[in-house]
């Protein structure tokens, strides 16, 4: 990831670790023998059937053995960020891990301690900001698809409200708000995106309730910061639309789904274990646009008219292009300040440390 110095000040947050507490270690083609197969470890934060976040990982990791048959890949599942992914860390660098990577905010601490005990291994820490000669940090730029998915949801309500689950009040999350709002708006500026907080990752029954309030409120589309498809399927309970994250969220609520914003994580690992094993590999700060393929739409559903299809995808051309970005501007804050003048786009540090809501956005971030 580019410049994330400034999340330092933002993301030092005790985030309990999502999911159950219980770890299975698993492994792929668990009967074939080694040899001198380059061994890659995976560390998962919460289970790879949670239809979301880790679910998208694991798919990545699969993709790389299909695409790398010399390397052997091992993944923990549900494992709670703190003290004990310390150890968990440790004990896949002394099984012969050669590379490691950690899938939550939450092991930042923990690998960087551990890389620094094991200068011969390659840690990689996704979506965090600290770095070492042999751990890097990886994520995308999720607020590209968060806005085109935006736009389809703006074209689809018919209340203008649209309710949005958040994880936890952090730049990352604060920041897919506003790209989503900014989407909305740009085709129904009569819109607002109402915003409900449940300080979760993977909690489906909590994510679930959470979306029922909005729909109680007036939301006839929900769209979502969370791990599970709970907001999903309260959406198609209500015979709403909604609007998924992570992966393709269709098949839980095939009558609600209208797209989903969608992480592709195969071909960065790929490339990533290739730079290693060719000597390549540097410490770096990847943050990579949608035109890298690492964030993306999933297919749109059956609802929604050619027309707002064919709006999107003419805004995707521009983004995929980098002649347009979603934080141009003139945007301004809830309080109908100017942000960011017209003419003007913001910076990396900027959207990274993003720690307020743009207009159209109904909700509070509450201070850590």
């Amino acid at each position: 990831m580019i410049a994330l110095l400034m999340l330092a000040s933002m993301l030092l947050f005790n985030l309990t670790g999502c999911g159950s507490s219980s770890k299975q270690e698993q492994k792929a083609g668990e009967n074939k023998p080694a040899g001198d197969k380059l061994k890659v470890a995976f560390i998962y934060v919460g289970p790879v059937g949670d239809a979301g976040w880790t679910y998208a990982h694991d798919q990545g990791r699969k993709y790389l053995e299909q695409q790398l048959p010399n390397v052997e890949t091992t993944y923990i599942e549900s494992v709670p960020e703190g003290a004990d992914a310390e150890r968990v860390i440790t004990e896949l660098a002394e099984k012969g891990n050669k590379i490691i990577f950690a899938t939550s905010f939450g092991y930042m601490d923990a690998m960087l301690k551990v890389a620094q005990k094991y200068p011969d291994v390659v840690f990689l820490h996704c979506s965090g900001y600290k770095t070492a000669p042999n751990m890097g940090t990886y994520f995308g730029r999720m607020y590209q698809a968060r806005y085109l998915t935006g736009m389809v949801a703006g074209k689809m309500t018919r209340s203008n409200t649209i309710g949005y689950v958040a994880a936890f009040p952090i730049p990352e999350v604060i920041r897919g708000i506003n790209a989503f709002t900014l989407g909305v708006r740009s085709v129904n500026p009569n819109a607002k995106v109402k915003v409900v907080w449940t300080n979760t990752w993977y909690d489906p029954a909590k994510e679930k309730d959470a979306a029922k309030s909005l729909l109680d409120a007036g939301a006839d589309v929900i769209a979502q910061h969370q791990d599970t498809p709970g907001p999903q399927q309260a959406a198609q309970e209500k015979g709403v639309y909604s609007v998924g994250y992570n992966s393709d969220m269709s098949a839980y609520a095939p009558k609600a789904v209208l797209t989903s914003a969608v992480w592709n994580w195969g071909p960065y690992y790929v490339n990533t274990v290739k730079a290693v094993m060719e000597g390549k590999w540097k410490s770096e700060q990847y943050w990579g646009p949608m035109s890298d393929g690492i964030v993306n739409l999933a297919p749109y559903g059956p609802m929604v008219p050619a027309e707002v299809k064919d709006l999107v995808e003419k805004k995707k051309q521009e983004i995929l292009s980098g002649s347009w970005d979603v934080f141009t501007g003139p945007i301004k804050d809830q309080n109908g300040q100017v942000r960011v003048p017209a003419g003007s786009k913001m910076t990396d540090e900027q959207m990274l440390s993003f720690d307020w809501f743009v207009e159209g956005v109904e909700g509070t971030i509450p201070k850590q």
